[in-house]
């Protein structure tokens, strides 16, 4: 997944909306994005309570509450019909270590409706079935990560110019060629959902 970093420009402002960062509340050294201007109509904020969360920046012009704001993505774990787990390689990441299809949501999508449309885009597969995996916080970039199972026939890969390479993996070696288990990092939970579920089913 890409994300390109432009700048934002106000709709009825003459100069760019600027942002502050400040500490993000609950995740030591993380941050969340807290607007000062309006990026509607470029007024500076003023701060107005806003029931049980506290002082909120608020617009007088726009009568609206901007509240701090951050990214969120779909992640995959795609499953064959063989047991075996889509690893992708994405240079811009790692030249060492595989990964999931991922990728952000966009305005007016689902998490579930991204994940299907990104493993079609990464890896040109279609899904069949879909199983939530959970939430988890990405501090690192500030990004909350929905997880999915996804299951697909086995097919040769099509790939984005996104993605490196991809190669079917059997599903007990996938922990070892994964980016480390540490926090932040949703793919083992993900993984290790589907082993359990997987071995109860049995």
């Amino acid at each position: 997944m890409t994300k390109k970093n432009n700048p934002v420009r106000c709709r009825r402002a003459a100069a760019p909306c600027t942002f502050s960062f400040k500490p993000y509340s609950y995740v030591e050294g993380g941050q969340r994005m807290r607007y000062r201007f309006c990026p509607e109509c470029g007024t500076k904020l003023t701060y107005k309570k806003a029931g049980d969360d506290g002082l909120v920046p608020f617009c007088d012009v726009c009568s609206r509450f901007w509240f701090p704001s951050f990214s969120s993505c779909s992640i995959v774990m795609v499953v064959n019909e063989y047991d075996e787990i889509a690893l992708l390689t994405q240079l811009y990441q790692s030249d060492k270590y595989k990964c999931f299809v991922a990728g952000y949501i966009v305005p007016g999508e689902t998490a579930e409706e991204t994940a299907v449309r990104e493993v079609r885009e990464e890896i040109g597969l279609g899904l069949a079935r879909l199983e939530y995996a959970g939430t988890y916080w990405f501090s690192a970039k500030e990004i909350l990560m929905h997880g999915f199972i996804g299951y697909a026939s086995k097919k040769d890969f099509l790939l984005s110019t996104e993605v490196d390479a991809a190669e079917w993996v059997p599903s007990s070696q996938v922990e070892g060629l994964i980016f480390p288990d540490r926090p932040g990092n949703a793919m083992h939970p993900i993984y290790r959902q589907y082993m359990l579920r997987k071995n109860s089913s049995r």
